[in-house]
Formats: C-alpha cells, sequence, structure tokens
C-alpha cells in the first residue's frame, strides 16, 4: 500500500512540473511589444463598477484622467453599484471633466451586480475598445496608452495585462504580493503557450463587438464573479490565438493586498468558486491535478507521523516544488521589479500547500462575503 502511494505521490508530483515547467516555457516566450509610433485612432471607453470605495475612487480616477492618451478619444464611465459611503458623490463630483457616473438601481436581487454594472455601462459606451480596470486601482500616465499602443500594432480581439500589489505595510502583504505574482504569470504563461485560460478584470481590454458577439455575461451571469477569467474563456473560444498578454510595465495596474487573513480567505474562494464553471475541461482537470498534487503533500506531513518514510518522500516533492516555483517565481518577479520577494517563496510554499487544499474545498461548496453581501 505504501509502494503504491508513493508511486502515485511522484507522479502527481510530476505532473505538477511538467505544468510549472510548461509555465517558464509560456512566460519566456511573452515578450515586450514593439509598439508602432503613430497617432492614435482608437475611442477607448474605460469602464469601473464601484461599491463602497470612498477611500480609492478619487485616486484611482485622478490617476485615468492623467492618461497621456488623447482626451478627446477617452471615455470614462463609472457604474456607482448601490454604494451605502460616498462613492457616487465623489464620482460625480469629477463629471465636469468628462467622467461620466451610472446609479445601478435594482429592485431584485441579483448574484451578480458586478456583470450588471458592466453591462449597463457597455450599453451606454461610445468606446470600441472597453478597458476595464477597478475602483481601487492605480496606474501611471501611459498606462492607457500603451494598452491601446498594443491593440493598434497587433490587432487582438482581449488584452490581458498585468496587476501587482504595492504599499504593503505587513510581511502578510508582501507574501501575499508573491503569491499573487504567481497567479498573475500563470495566466500571462498560458496566453504566451496560445491557451488563454486565466486573467484579472482589474486590467482586462476587449473589442465592444466582440463582447456582444460572444454574447456578454449570457451563461456567466449567475455566479457573482467571473465577469474576467469566464469572459476570456468565451472569447477564446471564437476567437483562440487572439487573445494577447502585455508585457510592459507600463500597463501595470497597481491594487492593494488584503489586511488579513479574514479578508484574503473570502477573496480566494471567490475566485476558487470560478474554476469548476470554466468551459475548457483541460484547465478544470489541470485545477483538479495541481489540487491533488497539494493534497498528497499533505498526506506526507501526516503519513510522516506514522511512517517516516513519507518524510523522505515529502522532502524530495518539497526541494523540487521550491525549484521550479522560484524559477518561475524568479521570472515573475522580475518584470514587476520586485525580485526581492522571492527569497520568501521559503515560507509561503510550504503555507500554499494547506492553503491550496483548504480553498479547493471550500470555494465551490458554501457562499462567501462579497462587498457586503453574502453571494455565491
Amino acid at each position: 500500500m505504501i509502494a503504491f502511494y508513493t508511486c502515485i505521490s511522484f507522479i502527481l508530483t510530476g505532473l505538477y512540473l511538467l505544468v510549472l515547467a510548461y509555465l517558464i516555457k509560456g512566460w519566456s516566450a511573452l515578450k515586450r511589444p514593439k509598439l508602432l509610433q503613430q497617432a492614435y485612432k482608437t475611442k477607448v471607453t474605460i469602464l469601473i463598477a464601484a461599491r463602497d470605495e470612498e477611500d480609492n475612487i478619487a485616486e484611482t480616477i485622478d490617476d485615468l484622467l492623467a492618461q497621456d492618451y488623447p482626451h478627446e478619444l477617452t471615455e470614462i464611465i463609472i457604474v456607482d453599484d448601490h454604494s451605502t459611503d460616498n462613492t457616487a458623490q465623489i464620482i460625480l463630483s469629477y463629471a465636469n471633466r468628462g467622467v461620466k457616473l451610472l446609479q445601478l438601481k435594482e429592485d431584485l436581487a441579483l448574484n451578480s451586480y458586478k456583470k450588471k454594472a458592466i453591462t449597463e455601462a457597455i450599453s451606454r459606451s461610445t468606446g470600441d475598445l472597453l478597458v476595464a480596470t477597478d475602483a481601487d486601482c492605480r496606474m501611471g500616465s501611459k498606462w492607457l496608452s500603451t494598452v491601446v499602443g498594443y491593440y493598434e500594432t497587433y490587432n487582438p480581439v482581449m488584452i490581458s495585462s498585468p496587476v501587482t500589489y504595492f504599499h504593503e505595510k505587513t510581511f502578510f502583504e508582501r507574501l501575499q504580493t508573491l503569491e499573487f505574482s504567481f497567479l498573475i504569470g500563470i495566466g500571462a504563461a498560458f496566453i504566451g503557450n496560445g491557451r488563454a485560460s486565466t486573467c484579472n478584470g482589474a486590467n482586462l481590454a476587449y473589442r465592444k463587438d466582440v463582447f456582444y458577439e460572444v454574447g456578454g455575461f449570457k451563461g456567466i451571469d449567475n455566479l457573482a464573479s467571473g465577469d474576467d477569467e469566464l469572459l476570456l474563456q468565451k472569447v477564446a473560444k471564437v476567437y483562440p490565438g487572439r487573445i494577447g498578454f502585455l508585457k510592459d510595465i507600463e500597463a501595470v495596474v497597481y491594487t492593494y493586498a488584503k489586511p488579513d487573513i479574514g479578508a484574503f480567505i473570502q477573496q480566494r474562494r471567490r475566485w476558487a468558486s470560478k474554476s469548476t464553471h470554466y468551459k475548457d475541461k483541460k484547465i478544470v482537470a489541470l485545477a483538479v491535478g495541481i489540487w491533488l498534487f497539494n493534497l498528497s503533500l499533505l498526506i506526507n506531513v501526516i503519513g510522516g507521523i506514522f511512517y517516516a518514510g513519507f518524510y523522505k518522500i515529502l522532502g524530495i516533492e518539497l526541494l523540487l516544488k521550491l525549484l521550479f516555483e522560484g524559477t518561475f517565481l524568479l521570472m515573475v518577479t522580475a518584470f514587476f521589479k520586485r525580485k526581492s520577494l522571492v527569497k520568501w517563496v521559503l515560507i509561503l510554499s510550504p503555507i500554499h500547500i494547506f492553503y491550496v487544499v483548504y480553498v479547493g474545498l471550500i470555494g465551490n461548496s458554501r457562499k462567501y462575503a462579497w462587498k457586503g453581501r453574502m453571494v455565491r
């Protein structure tokens, strides 16, 4: 029995290392794009769904208004999703600078208010290219021109761009930045390998006609989350090979890590809740395989109490895991100019085992809190 489990354990380890090698290959395949130097011609609509963001929304709007992209080609639409604070009033104070406020007014309870808010904004938009971000994000002045420059140079139908955390105040937040870099790297690497699977809605652009062509959020509007990854997968099915990852530091959007473990777990449960709804079942199978690998590591931790040989297996698996994950993270954090974080992979990697198993179990089993609501 022990020999059989050892064999299974090493098979799962081998598969996980193959996945990491695939990610390293995909990330390496992505190069900084060479953008055409010409006058811009694309009308852009920036979309934001905001709820109770009075502490952040003004800084985000100021960054958007400071973009070096032509203002006559820029439209900013922010949808207030039933905020209970001064978010709407702050947005309205920018009306004389061209910022448009929509206020979502839904009498019937929804499970996905954010998708409804984005859909309403798109229906009123005048831009051909839609660029979505969040109400607590920051960006440099060349962000929008870099995104549009990539669009006009390479003609993708959807653009996933990098997101990272910044202004960390605690060690816990720095660990989140490292882990989040891993997640962003995964999405980028899959696109680098020609197979779009994941992205982040804080920095996502797509053609408006393509949004309507794939039916918008129809079919995925029963889930609170998924306005990014599930939409990307719908687009990838119709336009394989036409989704790009913008590997340019000027295109990075910055946001904040969660302040405590409770908020972090709620966020990750929300993200995990999308996984079983992925249309590409190969991606689902891959996610299950990674979960099983981490489960096998956890079993080795427990099994070692009764049979010391399990600890030898665990030691080999952890060493290989650290080597491959560290290599991938070194590449991704180098892009974000945060290579100093990689040393903390020695702490993050073992913790990640318990976290992946736990979130995988609860992510699809219960409701979770998001923006003051209980959703699924």
